[in-house]
């Protein structure tokens, strides 16, 4: 039994290291990337902001992905006038760092411009409620958090099946149901955060104007119009055409060629 429990925690360990090798993979970056970063910065600082646009478009076009550099492109994008632009990226941003305060504020500014003002269909509490908690953090965060609180919640029933002081194995048992509880929970979280990176169901219209239609048809009866820097649902697919959804509820088709996927 012991022998079995010890290799458990050996390979969960070696998951662990994995898991967090592969993150730092993830974001490392070759001598000729930070060379176009700091290129970007500099351009930036100087007020350089189409060159910055462009050496930031750069370094994600070779396949490069992280919240500062969305927030960074985004900026640069503010600063030309390209309004719609800077709402993809930040939106971007927003998806791999839900709460931070900088992304939301910038965000909030940008939208300033876009000429529809839709009000938001209220969510059930508990919805609202998730989905605030889920956002606390990332999913690479959550998906950390609930390693760590495995790893201890093994350790724990390890310290319940071996000790042989009573008050020792009543707290072990007590704390590991507590960290299996907040293991479930974190990985449950990281889940929900990994199905919004995943998904790609939400676009950012970038034609001026749109005419949305009932159908995926040319001759569809014309629902209703929407303007670029909207944030929109999609819900369907179909030759050439999405079916987006508006957070007023609102439901139509509209050309694929009119949204770019967030």
């Amino acid at each position: 039994m012991k022998k079995r429990i010890n290799k458990i925690l050996s390979y969960t360990l070696f998951t662990s290291l994995v898991f967090l090798g592969y993150q730092v993979l993830l974001i490392s970056q070759t001598e000729e990337d930070y060379k176009v970063l700091s290129q970007a910065n500099k351009a930036y600082v100087e007020g350089n902001f189409q060159t910055a646009v462009e050496k930031y478009e750069t370094l994600i076009n070779s396949g490069l992905s992280s919240a500062d550099l969305y927030y960074n492109l985004g900026n640069s994008y503010y600063r030309v006038g390209n309004y719609k632009a800077a709402i993809l990226n930040y939106e971007r941003a927003k998806l791999l760092k839900p709460n931070d305060e900088n992304i939301l504020t910038n965000l909030e500014f940008s939208e300033r411009y876009v000429q529809d003002k839709i009000e938001d269909v209220p969510k059930f509490f508990l919805v609202r409620w998730i989905d605030a908690f889920t956002n606390m953090f990332s999913e690479k965060t959550w998906a950390i958090i609930s390693i760590l609180t495995f790893i201890s919640f093994l350790l724990l029933i390890i310290l319940f099946l071996f000790s042989k002081t009573l008050i020792i194995r009543k707290i072990s048992f007590y704390f590991g149901v507590i960290t299996i509880f907040l293991s479930l929970v974190s990985f449950y979280s990281s889940y929900r955060q990994n199905t919004k990176l995943t998904n790609h169901n939400t676009a950012i219209v970038f034609s001026p104007a749109v005419t949305v239609k009932s159908s995926p048809l040319e001759n569809g009866t014309d629902l209703f119009i929407i303007h670029e820097g909207l944030k929109v649902i999609i819900t369907d697919s179909s030759d050439g055409w999405k079916e987006i959804k508006l957070s007023d509820g609102k439901v139509g088709w509209l050309p694929a060629e009119t949204i770019v996927v967030i």
